[in-house]
């Protein structure tokens, strides 16, 4: 099994945490993606976020079907 790297797991972990703040669950992402002519299915979503392996440009539709138009990234504390 690969190994997530640094950055994937902080895509991944900004995501969850943007859909958290705006309190949608995977399922309502979903629908938000299909008003936009996205096709995502709720398993498939929820096992990009778990592996953190997506494309910055469905990070942008994901935040974007969201309502996250405002991103604050914290540097890494190592």
């Amino acid at each position: 099994m690969p190994v997530r790297n640094t950055y994937e797991e902080r895509a991944a972990n900004l995501l969850k945490a943007e859909l958290k703040r705006k309190g949608l669950t995977y399922a309502q992402l979903v629908d938000r993606l299909a008003e936009n002519g996205i096709v995502e299915y709720e398993r498939n979503l929820r096992n990009k976020l778990s592996r953190g392996k997506f494309t910055a440009a469905f990070m942008l539709q994901c935040l974007e079907a969201a309502g996250v138009f405002t991103l604050r990234l914290e540097p890494q504390l190592d």
